[in-house]
C-alpha cells in the first residue's frame, strides 16, 4: 500500500493523555523487538567496550592529561559518545518501518502521529539508561572510579538521559527523511564521527589547531562530557552543565518541530 492509497482513520479528538498513552504503546512495541532480537543489544555494547579497551591500553600511555589519569578522563567521554551512537538505531528503526509500510498502518489508526516518534524516543531513553550503567561498570573494570559521590553521579546520569533525548530527535528526523535503511545507517553515523572526535571525548581541545579548538569548545558533546567529568571525577561543573542543558533544549525544540513537519509531509 502506498501513501497515496492509504485510507486514513476518521478524525478524532486526541487529548494529551491519549498521545502519551499511544507513545508508551509504541515504546512497548520497540522493547518487544529488542526482546525478540537480543543480539541487537549485545552489539550496542561491543563497540564502546572496544573503544574503552583500545584507548585505555593502546593509546592511553602516550596521551597526557594534566591532573588526571587517562582512564578517568576517557570513560565519561566514551559513555557520552555511546549515547550518541546508540541513536543511530532510531534512524534505522524509523526508516525500516517506513520502508515496510508500518508507518502507513500507524497513520491509518486514530492515534497521534507524533506519538509514533515519541514512542521510539522513549525507548531510546531506557536504552540510554541501561547503556550508561553498563558502561560505568566496564569503566570500573579498567580503573575508572567515581570520586564525587552518589548524588553528583546520579545528576550525571540525568544529564546523559537529557543529552540522549535531544539527540534522539535528530536521529528521528534523519530516519523520516531518508529513503532506506542502508541510507539511514550511513546518514546516522556520518555526522556523529566528526562531532565526537572534534570534542573533548578523547583529548583536551587545547591540543587541537585553533579552528578545531574553537569548534570543540562550543560543541554540545564537549560541554556534556566536561560536565559529566566534573560530576563524576571532579572539576568545573556549572559552566559546561549550563551550556549542555541549553544545547539539549535548543536541539529538542528545533528537531522536535522538524520531526513534526517531516511527519506531516509524509501525507502531502
Amino acid at each position: 500500500m502506498t501513501t497515496s492509497e492509504l485510507v486514513h482513520a476518521p478524525p478524532v479528538a486526541l487529548t494529551l493523555g491519549d498521545a502519551i498513552s499511544d507513545a508508551f504503546v509504541i515504546a512497548r512495541r520497540h522493547l518487544i523487538r529488542y526482546q525478540r532480537d537480543p543480539q541487537t543489544l549485545v552489539f550496542l555494547f561491543v563497540q564502546p567496550i572496544m573503544f574503552i579497551l583500545l584507548f585505555s591500553y593502546v593509546f592511553g600511555g602516550s596521551i597526557d592529561i594534566p591532573g588526571m589519569d587517562y582512564t578517568s578522563f576517557l570513560v565519561p567521554g566514551i559513555i557520552a559518545q555511546t549515547v550518541t551512537f546508540n541513536n543511530v538505531g532510531t534512524s534505522i528503526a524509523i526508516a525500516e518501518d517506513l520502508q515496510k509500510g508500518i508507518m502507513d498502518r500507524f497513520r491509518s489508526l486514530p492515534m497521534s502521529g507524533f506519538s509514533v516518534i515519541a514512542g521510539r524516543v522513549l525507548t531510546d531513553l531506557l536504552v540510554t539508561t541501561v547503556t550508561v550503567v553498563f558502561m560505568t561498570a566496564v569503566g570500573y573494570l579498567v580503573g575508572f572510579r567515581i570520586t564525587t559521590g552518589f548524588v553528583p553521579a546520579l545528576a550525571g546520569l540525568g544529564l546523559l538521559v537529557i543529552f540522549g533525548f535531544s539527540f534522539s530527535w535528530i536521529a528521528a528526523f534523519i530516519g523520516i527523511k531518508v529513503n532506506s535503511v542502508e541510507v539511514a545507517q550511513s546518514a546516522g553515523f556520518v555526522w556523529l564521527f566528526p562531532l565526537n572526535f572534534i570534542s573533548s571525548v578523547f583529548v583536551v581541545p587545547a591540543t587541537m589547531p585553533s579552528a578545531l579548538k574553537a569548534f570543540a569548545d562550543v560543541n554540545p558533546i564537549t560541554l556534556t562530557v566536561d560536565a559529566l567529568r566534573g560530576l563524576t571525577v571532579g572539576g568545573p561543573v556549572a559552566d559546561p552543565l549550563v551550556g549542555a542543558l541549553i544545547w539539549a533544549a535548543v536541539i529538542s525544540v528545533v528537531f522536535g518541530f522538524l520531526v513534526v513537519r517531516a511527519w506531516d509531509g509524509l501525507i502531502d
